[in-house]
C-alpha cells in the first residue's frame, strides 16, 4: 500500500470521503502513478493532484479508474455519485480572478472557476452509448457517408445508362 500524503484538515467530508476511496481503488490496482497515467488518459502529476485533494478529478479519470481497477455496474455507479457529490463540496480557490461574463472559461460558478468534468477523451475511452444520451458519435458523418454512397450509386447507374 502507499504511503499517502496527509489530506489537509479543511477539506469537506465529502472530497475527504472521496479521495481516500479513490486512494484505496488506486492501490488496489497496483499501478504506480506512472503507470496508471500511461493506462490513461491522465498523466502522473495529474493523478498526483487528484490524489492529494488539490485537484478535483474529471468524471472520466474516475471512470477510466474504475475500469482498471476492474469496478462496474452499480459499484462503478456509486463511485460516480461519489465524485458528484465530491466536485459539488470541493473548496474553489479564492485566489483566482473572476472571468468576466460572456469569456472563455466563464462559468458563473464562485470565483468564476469551473472543474473541468468533460474533456477531450481518447478514441479509445470514448463512453458508451447510454452515457452519451443515446446518440451515436459521429451521426452527422455517418449521414454525409450515406448520402455521398447513394450519390455515387447514382453516377454509376446513370452512367451505365447513358454508355449503354
Amino acid at each position: 500500500m502507499s504511503a499517502w500524503q496527509p489530506l489537509p484538515d479543511d477539506l469537506p467530508p465529502e472530497v475527504r470521503h472521496f479521495v481516500e476511496q479513490l486512494r484505496l481503488l488506486k492501490d488496489r490496482t497496483g499501478l504506480s502513478l506512472v503507470a496508471l497515467g500511461a493506462r490513461t488518459a491522465y498523466s502522473k502529476s495529474s493523478w498526483h493532484r487528484y490524489l492529494n485533494a488539490t485537484q478535483p478529478p474529471p468524471r472520466q479519470a474516475v471512470t477510466a479508474l474504475c475500469r482498471i481497477a476492474g469496478l462496474a455496474g452499480s459499484d462503478a455507479e456509486r463511485f460516480t455519485v461519489r465524485w458528484e457529490l465530491a466536485v459539488r463540496a470541493w473548496p474553489r480557490p479564492a485566489t483566482l480572478p473572476a472571468s468576466p461574463a460572456g469569456a472563455p472559461g466563464a462559468t458563473g460558478a464562485p470565483g468564476g472557476e469551473e472543474y473541468e468534468d468533460d474533456p477531450t477523451l481518447p478514441w479509445w475511452d470514448t463512453p458508451p452509448e447510454e452515457e452519451r444520451g443515446g446518440r451515436l458519435p459521429g451521426g452527422k458523418l455517418l449521414l454525409y457517408a450515406v448520402l455521398l454512397l447513394l450519390f455515387l450509386l447514382l453516377a454509376a447507374v446513370v452512367g451505365a445508362v447513358a454508355l449503354g
